[in-house]
């Protein structure tokens, strides 16, 4: 059995409502394409220049226009669309960024809170601290069903840590996905790499919606959104170019999962080492 998933890119900036229009299109283009699932980026929603910036931005789900806008595009397609977003922290100071599963009649059924936050100081490149003003999750959930597979959700910096993939895997996962905003240096150096070595670690399919270009005058995006088969290939990806949002297609296979998992089993030797 295959089925068509969608990925989407986009450059999110400040402004919630051209974010939406954004998305918008990428609906409609996943729609016409046949998709039974759109994967969106790390921050759909918006991307700011400054913490204080985003404060201003962020709302709770049920009153961001970002948010009920894609439950009616949802909803209106018929497509199930996974999304990061921002929510409100419980620190009024911070913001959660997760990731939301908008299910084919708009209702949100799965939501992930982000573990792994990125703080990095790169030579000549970024300084970064996502920790000065995000909440991070405690909490890897379970994989969740899905019209196109199994699905575990983790985000961006979490695809640096091989525990969350494994620790997916092991509860089922079929599809893991790491919706993104990776900077240029880092994207260049560890990106491709990254993905291809979780999906071959965990003989999952690697889903990843990446942003793109510049958001503002601090911020660029990689882009290079791509879905990676078990066997570790790059079977779709996307470019770094900005302008129009664009998608890019792929069949999940269930034969070919099962096929990889039969012909190279990973029988954990947890008597030696201890389970994630």
């Amino acid at each position: 059995m295959t089925v068509l998933v969608a990925v989407g890119q986009l450059t999110s900036t400040a402004n919630v409502t051209n974010n939406l229009r954004q998305c918008q299109v990428l609906v409609k283009k996943a729609a016409k394409a046949g998709a039974k699932a759109l994967f969106l980026p790390e921050a759909s929603d918006y991307i700011a220049s400054s913490g204080e910036e985003g404060a201003t931005l962020v709302r709770p789900v049920q009153e961001s226009p970002f948010v009920l806008g894609l439950q009616r595009e949802a909803r209106r397609e018929k497509l199930p669309i996974h999304v990061g977003v921002h929510e409100p922290g419980l620190d009024p100071r911070k913001v959660r960024n997760t990731v939301l599963w908008i299910d084919a009649t708009g209702a949100i059924t799965h939501r992930y809170q982000k573990v792994h936050l990125f703080d990095v100081e790169i030579k000549g490149g970024p300084v970064l601290k996502e920790s000065n003003f995000v909440e991070p999750g405690n909490e890897i959930l379970p994989p969740f069903e899905t019209p196109v597979g199994k699905v575990g959700s983790a985000i961006c910096f979490d695809l640096r840590f091989p525990e969350v993939g494994l620790a997916l895997k092991r509860q089922g996962a079929e599809i893991i996905t790491f919706p993104s905003a990776f900077t240029v240096p880092t994207g260049k150096a560890h990106w491709e790499t990254l993905l291809r070595a979780r999906a071959i670690e965990t003989q999952c399919y690697v889903i990843a919606a990446a942003q793109v270009g510049r958001h503002n005058e601090k911020r660029v995006s990689y882009g290079h959104s791509m879905v990676v088969d078990p066997w570790g290939v790059v079977v779709s990806e996307l470019g770094d170019a900005e302008g129009e949002p664009e998608i890019a297609t792929a069949e999940i296979s269930q034969d070919m999962l099962k096929k990889v998992r039969r012909e190279m089993p990973l029988a954990r030797r947890t008597d030696v080492y201890a389970e994630v």
